[in-house]
């Protein structure tokens, strides 16, 4: 019931901010200095780039996060790599729409029907890793504090004493930007609305609703702290620049969802949304966490527009049963660990 009242609280929200932006067709555009976006490009009313609608990620979801060492800093494949990777993602479809898998094959992931995976599997591309910067596609070491809390992370996760140790990814809370917006195997789609001073991003992945102010008002106060940080936006030509701060350390950062490599407080986020074509949205984020990361790294994909894609309500822990199984399977393996 709960998931339901959030869901209908957001749609309505979202109608709201929608119906705002249509009553200003028509208006005359905001006389606030912004650099406007060319006019081979898509535009509303008052002359900002238009990036209404649904954009998927998913079609990246087959591009490796980090880049193989074999590849050092080529950014790009080569046909015959490219063709190898090819290869591998039609066997992984295979696999993956068996009626039932062998471990040893490979397969679906643990906990997914055989078939579900296939029809949401990403789809080959020349670029090398999603991992942009530093040059080989590589996540910087971790400092020494960031390394402790990545293992007492993983460590509570794999043997947690309640619900309080297991992260917001496993609680079905949220999974930090980052994690909302890296494509993965499902629920890879977001809805931007836009209205001359604002741009709101819905993310399908656990529901995440990001309003963000163009209107040059300072970050809020540095106590108060939140899992997606605050944001605050500004147009550079075709490109959306979203600056993110005021995060609680408690979202990951690694990988497709969020999971992983805690993040600190530190954290700082520098979002750039270029719009190139009519179907295709340039998403790229500069990450910094001098408390984590022992250097700043960048992550860099196209999203596709989809506006016949469906986004439903994401209803994680309503009425499943992970959490107490969790809980259960730690408390059996105290009493007889697992060999």
């Amino acid at each position: 019931m709960r998931g339901q009242l959030m869901f209908r609280a957001v749609v309505t929200a979202l109608s709201t901010l929608s119906a705002t932006a249509a009553m200003t067709q028509g208006a005359a555009p905001v006389q606030d200095g912004r650099t406007r976006a060319s006019a081979s490009l898509s535009q509303t009313s008052w002359g900002d780039p238009n990036l209404q609608g649904v954009w998927s990620s998913g079609p990246m979801s087959a591009t490796p996060f980090e880049r193989s060492t074999e590849l050092g800093t080529r950014a790009v494949l080569t046909e015959a790599e490219f063709a190898a990777r090819v290869d591998e993602n039609r066997r992984q479809a295979v696999a993956d729409s068996a009626p039932f898998v062998r471990p040893e094959r490979g397969g679906a992931a643990i906990g997914s029907a055989p078939g579900w995976l296939a029809q949401e599997r990403g789809k080959p591309s020349t670029q090398a890793s999603l991992i942009v910067d530093p040059p080989n596609g590589r996540l910087p070491a971790l400092t020494e504090d960031g390394r402790l809390r990545a293992r007492r992370w993983k460590e509570t996760a794999d043997q947690p004493a309640g619900p309080e140790e297991l992260n917001p990814y496993d609680r079905c809370i949220t999974r930090g930007v980052l994690g909302s917006a890296f494509p993965n195997i499902y629920n890879s789609a977001a809805r931007i609305l836009q209205t001359p001073t604002e741009v709101v991003i819905h993310y399908e992945m656990i529901h995440e609703t990001r309003i963000i102010p163009l209107d040059g008002r300072p970050h809020a106060p540095e106590m108060l702290r939140l899992y997606m940080g605050d944001s605050r936006g500004h147009w550079e030509g075709a490109t959306l620049v979203v600056e993110t701060t005021n995060f609680n350390g408690r979202t990951g950062s690694y990988a497709r969802n969020g999971n992983g490599n805690p993040t600190s407080p530190s954290l700082h986020l520098v979002e750039r949304f270029t719009l190139t074509g009519g179907d295709v949205l340039q998403y790229k984020v500069r990450v910094e966490d001098p408390a984590t990361y022992t250097a700043p790294w960048t992550v860099e994909f196209p999203l596709t527009r989809n506006d016949g894609y469906t986004i439903y309500e994401y209803a994680c822990h309503e009425g499943n049963y992970a959490l107490p199984n969790i809980l259960r399977g730690a408390r059996a393996a105290e009493v007889q660990p697992v060999p």
